[in-house]
């Protein structure tokens, strides 16, 4: 099993921001070194214990979405190797394999989720309203079933500890102006169903999943932070997966679900996990990974 990396802590660079999971390091001007630890967020609060080697999991399968999706979107990849961004070489080898070198761009405030399949919130929407974030649907659905084209509902980006707030494509267009607003919700779009069609044939269901972007200089949209990892995304068993029932899957919705057994307010601190959930969850990324990318 691959050693804990709980917190990057580096000494050499100076740490512009720590994240959920990602810590972030300024790298001269133009470029931010990004590692991703084994932390694990769930319910938007940062729990005690640690995956080990999720963080790595993580980076791979990341990295080969943006080499996947390098022609539809720019990316944030950097053409700055890890050794000249880390020169020292104990430090560098605490974070190889988890860390990367990226352009600094500007973030933007979204969170682009794009919905196939009706679950999670989605359901809970559902049932009360009959629509999800206020977009129409047939009645009838099932829990887990495919929605009859995805759809994109977008979320506010919140800082650590606090709750992402569904917002509807106005609220979009309000923050970010209309060509990007548009632009985003056209490229998730396109991400997901290509994705989805890609990894059927591989034996998962992408069910949901979120994007991130920022812009360049130019105002240019760019992909950034993860993209369809097992922590950014609902991976299904497409073998296993019946509608009306919550599908096997290869993701954090199985940490979800224990904790929903808990007395456990979904406030900070969360509570310590098992050491048998831990090691379920740490088998249940590393199968997303190898069939992705086998």
């Amino acid at each position: 099993m691959l050693p804990i990396l709980f917190d990057s802590d580096l000494k050499s660079l100076p740490l512009i921001h720590r994240g959920k999971v990602r810590d972030i390091y300024a790298v001269g001007d133009d470029n931010m070194l990004i590692v991703t630890t084994d932390r694990l967020s769930a319910f938007d609060v940062v729990l005690p214990t640690a995956i080990p080697g999720k963080g790595v999991i993580l980076t791979r399968v990341a990295n080969f979405w943006f080499d996947y999706f390098k022609d539809v979107i720019p990316n944030q990849m950097s053409d700055v190797s890890l050794e000249e961004a880390v020169p020292d070489s104990t430090e560098r080898a605490r974070i190889t394999g988890r860390a990367v070198v990226v352009k600094k761009l500007n973030a933007l405030p979204i969170e682009a989720i794009v919905r196939g399949y009706i679950i999670g919130s989605g359901w809970k929407d559902y049932q009360t309203s009959g629509s999800i974030c206020g977009i129409q649907l047939p009645t009838g659905l099932q829990l887990a079933e495919q929605l009859p084209e995805a759809l994109y509902t977008p979320s506010s980006k919140a800082s650590v500890g606090e709750h992402d707030e569904n917002i509807n494509f106005s609220d979009t267009i309000d923050i970010v102006g209309n060509d990007l607003a548009e632009q985003i919700k056209q490229v998730s779009l396109t991400l997901y169903n290509q994705a989805a069609d890609y990894a059927r044939p591989r034996g998962i269901i992408i069910a949901d999943t979120k994007f991130e972007f920022g812009v360049d200089s130019d105002n240019r949209l760019t992909l950034i932070d993860e993209v369809l990892t097992p922590d950014s995304s609902r991976f299904w068993l497409a073998d296993a997966y019946q509608a009306g029932t919550s599908p096997h899957s290869f993701d954090k919705q199985y940490i979800r679900d224990y904790l929903e057994t808990l007395d456990w307010d979904k406030t900070s601190p969360g509570p310590e996990l098992p050491t048998d959930v831990v090691h379920n969850t740490s088998d249940k990324y590393n199968e997303a990974l190898l069939r992705l990318t086998r």
